[in-house]
């Protein structure tokens, strides 16, 4: 018996050229617009209902998103380098070590309280898994800290 199939494929010999975007936009100049076509009707809608003084909040707030929207575009991405992100990396690193180490005090301190009855052994076997959870957040903000100290640091031109 003959397995091999008898059709043939059409082969694509016509190269098909898409069009390119007439202009490239920035990612922040896209996520300022996108986040005004959301809030600008929101507010209009919302405006009209509330209390004045919450109104007028409302308003003031979503001028001031604006104007941050406006200084964020100003922003050019493609000349930030390595070295200055490396404070913004650390103090991401701080904060998941901080914030487990204060949700693991926050989850003995629950124990302790509201369930005196129960052992260490007991406590861990019964909330074994946000223990897991606050453990793993502290390793891997130790992790980031550890990759940001082996990173090399720029040459200073002398």
């Amino acid at each position: 018996m003959d397995f091999e199939s008898k059709a043939k494929a059409p082969i694509a010999t016509d190269n098909i050229e898409f069009a390119q975007p007439t202009t490239t936009r920035k990612p922040l100049e896209l996520l300022r617009n996108t986040e005004a076509l959301l809030r600008h009707p929101t507010v209009a809608t919302l405006a009209p209902i509330l209390p004045p003084k919450l109104s007028n909040r409302l308003q003031t707030t979503s001028s001031l998103a604006d104007d941050s929207f406006k200084q964020l575009v100003e922003i050019d991405l493609d000349n930030i380098n390595d070295f200055e992100l490396r404070p913004a990396r650390i103090c991401a690193g701080l904060s998941f070590i901080g914030f487990g180490a204060l949700m693991i005090l926050v989850l003995l301190l629950y124990l302790n309280t509201l369930h005196p009855e129960l052992n260490t052994v007991e406590q861990i076997r019964q909330y074994w898994y946000q223990y897991v959870w606050f453990v793993s957040l502290g390793i891997a903000g130790m992790f980031i800290l550890g990759r940001e100290a082996m990173r090399p640091l720029p040459k200073r031109q002398k």
